[in-house]
């Protein structure tokens, strides 16, 4: 069996927050639900769907550069010069949150809703909240 090629797409679409709680939406566009308060949420972006529709990708097996060609994350594309599928993926922001205790710097996706973190270095338990 083929392995599924993957490339992560360079655009980042913009951090949103629900109109009801504040809390950080998905990284994704239509009819969406908050992940903290359960809001149904319209998200659209334009500028992000055109960057989208024009980002420049290489194919991961013969590395040509392509014109991605759809206004949407993830996108299943197919290169034209030796006919590689792949996957194209959202880009997946990360930020730094500093340990409460030890001050330490941690690096993570930046996911809508609560996450329990364990810093490695002291072992102190927090909630991290987007």
């Amino acid at each position: 069996m083929d392995e599924l090629l993957t490339v992560e797409s360079r655009v980042t679409p913009p951090s949103l927050s629900c109109p009801s709680c504040n809390g950080l939406l998905p990284f994704e566009f239509g009819d969406v639900e908050c992940v903290l308060c359960g809001a149904n949420v319209r998200v659209d972006h334009q500028p992000t769907r055109r960057a989208w529709k024009e980002e420049k990708v290489s194919c991961p097996n013969c590395s040509k550069v392509l014109i991605a060609g759809v206004d949407k994350r993830p996108a299943h594309l197919k290169c034209g010069s030796c006919g590689t599928h792949f996957d194209l993926l959202p880009k997946v922001v990360k930020v730094e949150i500093g340990c409460p205790n030890c001050g330490r710097k941690l690096r993570m996706k930046k996911r809508p809703g609560s996450r329990e973190i364990c810093c490695p270095a002291c072992e102190t338990d927090f909630v991290v909240k987007f």
